[in-house]
């Protein structure tokens, strides 16, 4: 199984309840950008306080849980995602409580992407 696929194995995800504190580092701050086919969306995502993405305070939520490793974030368990080949790319570069942060991964298609990434990616909505 590669990353992104949803397995019933998988942890639950950390998500914050709708209204939880959100306690990231005052420097957090990551451009997040989505590349399907040639149109990129992108957002700048500040974490003290959650502000400039779609879901702020989730997506700091969930990267607080990993402090920040977007690569550690856990695959949404039970998402069935259909296998049609239609590739998106995942990048986001920033910081993290005073740590440089990178990251880039190509996933087969955008319900693949949102069920390994959660909400940090999630711009179009």
């Amino acid at each position: 199984m590669t990353r992104g696929e949803a397995s019933p194995q998988a942890l639950p995800p950390l998500r914050a309840p709708v209204g939880a504190p959100v306690r990231a580092p005052a420097g957090a701050r990551l451009r997040a950008e989505t590349t399907p086919g040639t149109d990129t969306r992108g957002a700048l995502l500040l974490c003290d306080p959650p502000q400039g993405h779609p879901h702020a305070a989730q997506a700091c939520a969930e990267l607080t849980a990993v402090e920040g490793d977007i690569g550690r974030l856990p695959v949404t368990p039970g998402v069935l995602c259909p296998m049609i080949y239609a590739p998106v790319t995942a990048a986001a570069r920033g910081e993290w409580d005073g740590r440089p942060v990178t990251y880039a991964h190509t996933f087969a298609n955008s319900c693949v992407m949102g069920a390994a990434t959660g909400v940090v990616f999630a711009l179009g909505e």
